[in-house]
């Protein structure tokens, strides 16, 4: 298993980095060896929260989960944050689970993440999903149909 400074090593070629919330991706990065926080992306807009914990508790204790959604309709946009009750939860979800398949057949993308913060649970494309979305439809690569 990959010890936290591993997993933070060469971290900015890994990380998105959230230019709304920090100055830069260093002070990103700082609040991430603190946080026992992770970023889940490529969930089906059906996931539950139900399954996000079934799945998500190998790896540690979950304090909870929060869903992303789309800004404009309010519904489920294929993200969520899972927040442990450990630093060595979250970091072991990474190791553990990242493009791992869920009981819905999506395999998911885990990341460390800097903590969650109110308004974070909103998707930030131009559609008010995930500006993944938005650069699939705009490059003609159509929605993923296993998505929802």
């Amino acid at each position: 298993m990959k010890s936290a400074s591993e997993l933070l090593s060469n971290e900015t070629a890994q990380v998105y980095w959230d230019r709304k919330t920090y100055a830069s991706i260093e002070d990103q990065l700082a609040a991430s060896k603190k946080s026992a926080t992770v970023y889940v992306g490529n969930l089906s807009f059906e996931t539950s929260e139900k399954l996000i914990h079934s799945h998500f508790e190998m790896a540690g204790s979950i304090k909870r989960v929060i869903m992303g959604i789309n800004k404009n309709t309010k519904q489920p946009c294929g993200f969520c944050f899972v927040e442990y009750e450990d630093i060595a939860s979250s970091r072991d979800a990474v190791t553990l689970l990242n493009a791992t398949k869920m009981g819905d057949g999506r395999v998911v993308r885990v990341e460390l993440d800097p903590g969650f913060r109110p308004g974070r649970q909103f998707g930030r494309g131009s559609s008010g999903g995930q500006v993944r979305d938005d650069r699939r439809q705009k490059h003609g690569g159509g929605n993923d149909a296993g998505r929802g």
